[in-house]
C-alpha cells in the first residue's frame, strides 16, 4: 500500500518563540558552542524530503540574502506561495492557487515527504487548517525578546504526541506528530 507523504514543518526558532528578529535577521540562529561541526539534524532530514514550500517573504529572504547566486533546494521540487502574479523559474514555481488543495495533491503524488520551510504567515495558515502532519521545531538557546513569533497568538489549539527530542550543540530539536 502506498504511503501518503507527510507535511513537515522543520524550523528553528528562540526559546522564547521567535522564528526571525523583527527585521527578518536570523543571525542568532547558532547553538551554544558545545559541538560547533553539528548540522543539527538537517542533513538526514533532507534526505526524507523532495519537495519544499515557502511563502514569498521566506523566497525573498532565501534568494537575496541566505544564499545568493544559488538555489539551496536544487533538483526537488519547489513551490513559492503568492499572492502576486510571478513567472516560473528554473528552481522555483510561484502558486497562486488554494494552497490546501495544492498540498492536499501534493500527498496523493508518489514521493518523498514534503516540507513547509517557511515563513510565519504561511505556517500560522498550515496550523489553522490542520495540515501539518508532523512537526520539528529547534529551540535554540537564544532569548530574542522580540520579533517574529512562530505561532500566532489566538491561533487555534491542537493537541500534539511527542515522537522524539535530540540534544544538537546546545539545542533542542523536539519532533511532534498530530494526534
Amino acid at each position: 500500500m502506498k504511503r501518503e507523504r507527510k507535511v513537515i514543518l522543520y524550523i528553528a526558532m528562540s526559546l522564547d518563540g521567535y522564528i526571525a528578529r523583527k527585521n527578518g535577521d536570523i543571525d542568532w540562529l547558532c547553538g551554544d558552542g558545545s559541538e560547533p561541526d553539528s548540522d543539527f539534524g538537517y542533513k538526514d532530514f533532507y534526505e526524507g524530503i523532495d519537495t519544499v514550500i515557502l511563502g514569498k517573504t521566506t523566497y525573498d529572504q532565501v534568494v537575496n540574502e541566505l544564499s545568493v547566486g544559488v538555489w539551496p533546494y536544487e533538483g526537488i521540487d519547489s513551490f513559492v506561495f503568492t499572492s502576486k502574479d510571478i513567472e516560473n523559474n528554473k528552481d522555483v514555481k510561484f502558486i497562486k492557487e488554494d494552497i490546501c488543495a495544492f498540498i492536499n495533491n501534493l500527498k496523493k503524488r508518489e514521493g518523498k515527504d514534503i516540507w513547509i520551510v517557511g515563513g510565519a504567515e504561511l505556517v500560522r495558515h498550515l496550523t489553522e487548517v490542520n495540515l501539518i502532519d508532523e512537526y520539528i521545531i529547534t529551540v535554540i538557546p537564544t532569548i530574542l525578546g522580540e520579533g517574529i513569533s512562530l505561532f500566532k497568538e489566538g491561533s487555534k489549539e491542537l493537541k500534539l504526541k511527542l515522537r522524539e527530542s535530540k540534544v544538537y550543540n546546545g539545542a533542542v530539536m523536539i519532533n511532534y506528530i498530530r494526534d
